[in-house]
């Protein structure tokens, strides 16, 4: 018999869980800067659009796939897809996306959240109290980042050991497994990062106009920059493209982790309403939180003719470099730097250890080992796979990876998921494992939408990135020469990735026995 599954200590630990791997560093950093850039109020029509017709759906579909496969003893997407069709002996490959999508953006995501851990310590002892301005600032980010060399830092030293404390501590919380881990930790983390971020958001809305040179850089016209809509933005196919990219990212979809949360539950445990409510907090946490605090505390220091450049900064600028200026500026600065910071850092754990469980899942559903040696296989995998990412950053390692586990195969992930439970499971079979213990019932007309609008919208939304951009892309047509050998090489190693795990999906299958009954939950 398989080893006893690790289990949630309560359905609202599996709520929690997913919502915190949803409230992630996209809500604070990624939502308000692409809002900004795409239109303001206009950018959250497509928004909304793609999270009632994508998001929404996939968000159930995931959470009832996941309760499916769960009951044949399947925490990953390899093992979950084959409990659909178990006589098709393809359909386990499709699931290696759902591994291997979540184990590359963890291998550049954990870099990115040292980066706050290490800004909430810099924020406390006013290592960056004394600049000034954004050239500064980015001077600052760069040096510690290790592009360059100045009076701040000198060299990576400082990057890398935040870098393993924030790897060491993602590992102890992945060891202690699901409830006594990653539940314990959301469930203190969660509310502590919502009580940051309302701290942040009541001073930023009690602003006022704080430069009294100019009384109209004011937080009513900072609300108004991101949530005012310029409607002509709407005929963009990019605007509609940024925002169906923000839902995946947002709510963590089409990635393969709310798969493995839902496969521990048990048969008739509810999934409408839980699906319902971790996508209602993530929204809360990045459209009423994020889009009060970023945008419009830029607004009221820097004003609406820097604003829009601020916007198109990226996400890293505007996160490290902006937001620090404006909180230097006022009262209590190292406090409310902290609670920024600190908010991210908490946002980012909670994210990434989601993030580690399908592959730790995999090796302990399917080859039945005990999960402190997954842990263990998954931490020096990991360890090994992260040196790219932070030695060659300058070299855009990270945006490449970013590209393929954050966008890419997120879209085809989702895409195959559709499919599979629409049309392969079967939508009046899917429509009755979906109400299974429900608590409430799904609007009719979402029966339609998951079974055609959903897959089209999907497909459109991948069609137009081949028509594009497929070309330019697969050749570098826009990678500078000194880089080529580095996306090369990246992209060479994550096809051998790819490979292995394929690999360990076949031999997983060739040593599994047989089961003749479903797995006691």
């Amino acid at each position: 018999m398989p080893k006893p599954r690790d289990t949630w200590g309560s359905r609202l630990g599996i709520i929690m869980a997913v919502a915190g791997s949803a409230v992630g560093l996209g809500n604070f950093l990624r939502f308000p800067a692409k809002a900004a850039a795409n239109g303001g109020g206009a950018f959250m029509i497509p928004y909304f659009i793609a999270l009632l017709l994508l998001g929404i759906p996939l968000m159930w579909i995931e959470w009832t796939l996941g309760r499916y496969g769960g009951g044949f003893g399947h925490g990953s997407a390899p093992g979950i897809f084959h409990s659909i069709r178990q006589k098709n002996r393809f359909i386990k490959y499709f699931g290696v996306i759902g591994i291997f999508g979540p184990l590359v953006i963890f291998i550049y995501y954990t870099f990115i959240e040292s980066w706050t851990l290490a800004y909430s310590c810099f924020a406390l002892i006013g290592k960056y109290a004394g600049i000034t301005d954004q050239a500064g600032m980015r001077s600052f980010l760069s040096g510690y980042q290790g592009l360059e060399h100045n009076g701040y830092f000198q060299g990576l030293g400082p990057a890398y050991v935040f870098f393993l404390i924030t790897f060491l501590l993602n590992i102890v919380v992945i060891y202690h497994g699901i409830k006594g881990g990653i539940e314990k930790l959301c469930r203190w983390a969660l509310p502590m990062l919502f009580v940051f971020g309302f701290l942040l958001m009541f001073r930023v809305l009690t602003l006022g106009a704080p430069d009294p040179r100019h009384p109209d850089w004011n937080v009513i016209n900072g609300l108004g920059f991101l949530w005012n809509p310029d409607f002509s933005a709407l005929r963009s196919a990019r605007v509609w493209l940024e925002a169906s990219g923000q839902i995946f990212f947002t709510l963590s979809v089409g990635i393969g982790m709310i798969l493995t949360y839902a496969s521990y539950l048990a048969k008739g445990d509810e999934v409408v309403l839980s699906g319902l409510t971790s996508v209602s907090a993530n929204e809360f946490a990045e459209v009423i939180l994020g889009g009060s605090i970023v945008i419009t505390a830029a607004f009221v220091f820097f004003g609406p003719r820097d604003i829009q450049s601020i916007a198109n900064s990226g996400t890293f600028n505007l996160g490290f470099v902006t937001m620090p200026l404006v909180i230097d500026k006022l009262p209590l600065s190292a406090f409310f730097g902290f609670c920024w910071f600190f908010l991210l850092f908490l946002a980012g754990i909670t994210s990434s250890v989601s993030l580690a469980q399908p592959a730790v899942a995999f090796l302990e559903d399917e080859f039945t080992i005990g999960r402190k040696k997954a842990v263990w296989f998954f931490g020096i995998a990991t360890f090994v796979l992260c040196q790219p990412a932070i030695f060659f950053l300058k070299n855009g390692v990270v945006d490449e990876l970013d590209f393929w586990g954050g966008t890419f195969l997120i879209v085809l992930f989702a895409a195959i998921e559709t499919i599979l439970f629409a049309w392969v499971f079967g939508m009046d079979k899917a429509w009755d494992e979906i109400h299974r213990g429900a608590d409430m019932r799904v609007p009719g007309v979402y029966k339609f939408i998951i079974k055609y609008v959903t897959p089209l919208f999907l497909f459109v939304i991948l069609g137009m990135w081949f028509w594009q951009d497929w070309i330019p892309f697969i050749l570098m047509k826009n990678v500078a020469a000194a880089d080529k050998p580095f996306i090369l090489g990246t992209r060479i190693g994550l096809a051998g990735v790819f490979c292995i795990l394929a690999f360990l999906v076949k031999l997983a299958w060739k040593r599994r026995r047989p089961q003749k009954a479903q797995v006691a939950r």
